[in-house]
């Protein structure tokens, strides 16, 4: 382990621990884009806009998990660039028990407030029984998807990011064959749809459990469970503003359907599509940029900085050049991708607008993800959370507000580039002022 993240060469550490990464994230996509084509293919514009609706609610999940996921892995990284196995057996064990406590917690709670949290999410009369079904089934198996997060991550930071791509892949597999028989099948409608990936995450998290084994400074033994004060401020001060970078994309897509649902089912489906399209960029940058966290992070604590530097400007080069490809060759051909899963020329017309707005900032939203992990791993709090706040929450929301004030439906769906323009600005800006105070090198 040492010698990967000490002595390999940048390029080799980074693609060794981030391609495992990155194939899991497209397991993901492939298993988004299947889902909103099985559901698509239904021809029921009200079932695919539930199910767009009811998107928030997993998002959210993600984010719980990502509390003591995230947080604990780039804590854990930090601690293992200091050689303190013991301490990364405790906090590894600490994030797996805390996060099964809080699931169960929040199941309680959302199951108890489901209908006002319906009419947040933006149900309407046609919408509500699809959103409600989805809903339901999701919030059951809700500790399976938070839970998923924390073995996923944290074994990541002993290198094993292959391990995590199998579990990430299997449960993939499993739901992507579940979709269209629960759907079809079944006809269980939008229940189907929430059941098939309750059991995918059902099977990842039982596989990370099983390869934890694997791991020789990270343990679940539940009689290491108990981490020190400080130890526990630091895992919250990277989760907490990790996890918002996920509830804030709640938060923001619900503003995006409120907004958008005053111009119908269609421009909301038409939305819908174009999110699982704009995955095929989004979630591959995901990869990279949390793949090479723990690598990041460990070189932080060994206080390796020449390596550090390099490692951060190789990432930005990975980013910014497959973003940019990526982003190229999807604006192009967008109506045919639209067309692929709903072929009505209102949601061709409204969705290829809205993908080609949403990617002409594609290689800006590489960067920002690049400064967002990195504040993750080296633990700059405030830096990872003004991050979290601003993409999707505060900067999205006042852009949607205003331009939807001025230019109607074409100023919502530019929103978002005015948001990630202004962040990654503000990212910049942080980056550069986070990187002064601890005092890393430059280059020269």
């Amino acid at each position: 382990m040492n010698d990967l993240f000490e002595k390999a060469p940048i390029p080799k550490a980074y693609f060794h621990l981030a391609f495992p990464v990155v194939l899991g994230m497209v397991a993901s996509m492939i298993y988004n884009l299947a889902d909103t084509f099985f559901v698509a293919q239904t021809g029921n514009a009200d079932l695919v806009a539930g199910i767009a609706l009811g998107s928030p609610l997993f998002s959210f999940m993600l984010a719980v998990g990502d509390i003591f996921g995230l947080g604990g892995s780039a804590v854990i990284s930090r601690v293992l660039g200091r050689h303190d196995y013991h301490q990364s057996a405790r906090i590894s064990s600490f994030c797996f028990y805390i996060a099964i406590a809080l699931s169960l917690v929040l199941t309680a709670l959302l199951l108890l407030f489901e209908q006002p949290i319906l009419g947040l999410l933006g149900a309407t009369a046609a919408t509500r029984p699809y959103i409600a079904d989805f809903y339901r089934i999701l919030v059951l198996g809700s500790t399976f998807i938070i839970v998923s997060l924390v073995p996923g991550n944290i074994i990541r930071t002993e290198g094993l990011a292959q391990l995590s791509m199998i579990a990430t892949i299997s449960g993939t597999v499993l739901t992507i064959i579940l979709d269209p028989l629960f759907l079809f099948g079944f006809h269980w409608g939008a229940s189907g749809v929430a059941f098939a990936n309750v059991l995918g995450y059902a099977v990842n998290t039982s596989l990370l459990v099983f390869f934890m084994r694997r791991a020789k400074t990270l343990s679940l033994a539940s009689k290491l469970a108990h981490i020190s004060r400080p130890t526990l401020k630091a895992v919250v001060a990277v989760g907490i503003p990790a996890s918002l970078t996920n509830l804030t994309q709640s938060f923001g897509m619900m503003i995006l359907n409120s907004y958008l649902a005053a111009y119908g089912a269609q421009a909301v489906a038409a939305m819908g599509i174009v999110q699982k399209v704009y995955m095929v960029v989004m979630m591959v940058m995901v990869g990279f940029a949390f793949g090479a966290q723990p690598l990041v992070g460990y070189t932080y604590g060994a206080k390796n900085w020449q390596r550090l530097r390099a490692t951060l400007r190789f990432d930005l080069k990975v980013e910014g050049g497959y973003a940019t490809i990526c982003a190229i060759i999807l604006m192009i051909f967008a109506p045919q991708l639209i067309k692929l899963f709903m072929n009505q020329p209102v949601i061709v017309t409204m969705g290829t607008q809205m993908l080609r707005a949403m990617l002409i900032t594609t290689p800006l939203v590489g960067f920002i993800l690049v400064f967002t992990t990195v504040f993750q791993s080296v633990g700059a709090g405030l830096s990872a959370l003004a991050m979290a706040l601003s993409r999707q929450a505060i900067l999205l929301g006042i852009a949607i507000v205003i331009l939807a004030q001025f230019f109607g439906l074409t100023g919502i769906i530019w929103a978002q580039a005015v948001a990630d323009v202004l962040t990654c600005l503000l990212g910049w800006l942080l980056y550069r002022h986070t990187f002064k105070d601890i005092q890393v090198p430059s280059s020269n």
